[in-house]
C-alpha cells in the first residue's frame, strides 16, 4: 500500500536520489516494526501449524515457536515484495520514499499489512502508474508459486462426523484453479486442510484484491487515474458503493469499507492531478493496467471469510 504525504511545495520537480532518499531519523522504527512483525505473525503461526495437525480434529499440544515460521515467512514474504516493488519503483524515479513500515497485530494474521510513505508529489502519470503497479504485481508473483507449493504441502480430510464451527475461507478463482491443479476434485464430506504456507498465500492474494480496488489512494486508485484521468473520480465513487455493498453478503467486508469511506472523507474522492493529466497512457502501460484488472479478478472473493457450522455426513 502507498500512503503519500502532501509536499511543501508543487514544483513538479523530481528531486536527485542523493537528496530525496535521505532520512535524517534513520529507519529505525522501520526495522523495531519489523521484528515486532516477525514476532507476532511467529506467534501466530505456531497456531495456524498446530491446527494444520490437528485435521479439523483436537488439536495437539501447541508446537515451538519454528514451527510458525512456515505462516511467518510466507506472509512477509509476500508483503515485503510487495512494498519493496513500490519501494524501488520510487527509487527508480528518485521520488523521496521511506522504507517499509510492517504492522503487527494481535489478530490471526499476525499483521495488518504494509505501507510505504511517499513524501512528495508523483509529477506524472507514468511515475505515478508505474509504482501503484509496482507493489501488487511483485507481491502477486511471489503468493502464486507460495499458493501451489502450500497447497502442494496442504491435504485432504474428511470432515467431522458432527457438528463443528468451522472458518470457511472464500476461494478466489486462481485458489479454487490451483486447488484443482493440485487436488482435483475434492469428494463430498471432505475438504483441503490447508497448510500455513497455502494460508499465507491465501491471505497475499486477498491483500492483493483489496489494494487493488481501484478506489481513491489504495494501489487500484493510482492505476485508474493514470490510465483514465478524470473519469476515475467516478470509478471511485462507484468502487465504494460495490464495495458497501459487500458488507451485506459478508461482514468481514465492513472494517474494510468504513476504513476506505473514512479515508475518502478526509482526502476526498478525486485523485490528485498530476501536471501531465491531459496525456493519456502508452499502449504497453494500458496493457499492464487491463494485466492488473485480470489479478484482481483472479484475487477477488464475495465472501472472504465466514464463520459457521459444517456437519458432515459420509457414505460408508
Amino acid at each position: 500500500m502507498v500512503a503519500r504525504t502532501a509536499p511543501d511545495s508543487d514544483t513538479g520537480t523530481v528531486l536527485p536520489p542523493s537528496k530525496s532518499l535521505s532520512n535524517p531519523r534513520g529507519p529505525w522504527l522501520n526495522c523495531l516494526l519489523f521484528v515486532v512483525t516477525v514476532v507476532s505473525t511467529t506467534y501466530w503461526g505456531r497456531f495456524h501449524y498446530t491446527g494444520f495437525l490437528a485435521n479439523f480434529d483436537e488439536p495437539p499440544p501447541l508446537g515451538s515457536w519454528l514451527t510458525g515460521t512456515w505462516y511467518s515467512f510466507s506472509i512477509l514474504a509476500i508483503l515485503g515484495t510487495h512494498e519493496f516493488g513500490h519501494y524501488y519503483a520510487c527509487r527508480y524515479y528518485g521520488i523521496n520514499v521511506s522504507p517499509p513500515y510492517f504492522l503487527p497485530a494481535p489478530l490471526w494474521t499476525g499483521t495488518f499489512g504494509a505501507f510505504i510513505r511517499i513524501r512528495e508529489q508523483i509529477p506524472t502519470k507514468v511515475m505515478l502508474f508505474d509504482i501503484g503497479a509496482a507493489g501488487p504485481i511483485a507481491g502477486f508473483l511471489v503468493a502464486v508459486p507460495m499458493l501451489f507449493l502450500g497447497l502442494h504441502l496442504s491435504n485432504v480430510v474428511p470432515l467431522p462426523q458432527t457438528d463443528i464451527g468451522l472458518l470457511s475461507l472464500g476461494e478466489p478463482l486462481l485458489f479454487q484453479f490451483a486447488a484443482w491443479t493440485v487436488w482435483g476434485e475434492t469428494p463430498p464430506g471432505y475438504a483441503i486442510n490447508l497448510h500455513p504456507m497455502g494460508f499465507a498465500a491465501w491471505f497475499g492474494l486477498l491483500a492483493t484484491a483489496l489494494n487493488l480496488f481501484p478506489i481513491g489512494q489504495l494501489d487500484g486508485g493510482h492505476i485508474s487515474y493514470a490510465a483514465l484521468g478524470s473519469k476515475s473520480t467516478s470509478v471511485t465513487v462507484i468502487g465504494l458503493v460495490v464495495l458497501i455493498g459487500l458488507t451485506f453478503l459478508s461482514l468481514s467486508w465492513l472494517v474494510w469499507a468504513i476504513l476506505i469511506a473514512v479515508g475518502l472523507l478526509l482526502f476526498g474522492h478525486r485523485h490528485p492531478r498530476t501536471r501531465d493529466d491531459h496525456i493519456p497512457l502508452d499502449h504497453h502501460r494500458r496493457l499492464v493496467a487491463f494485466a492488473t484488472a485480470v489479478i484482481f479478478a483472479v484475487c477477488f472473493t464475495p465472501t472472504p471469510i465466514e464463520i459457521g457450522t459444517v456437519f458432515s455426513q459420509r457414505g460408508p
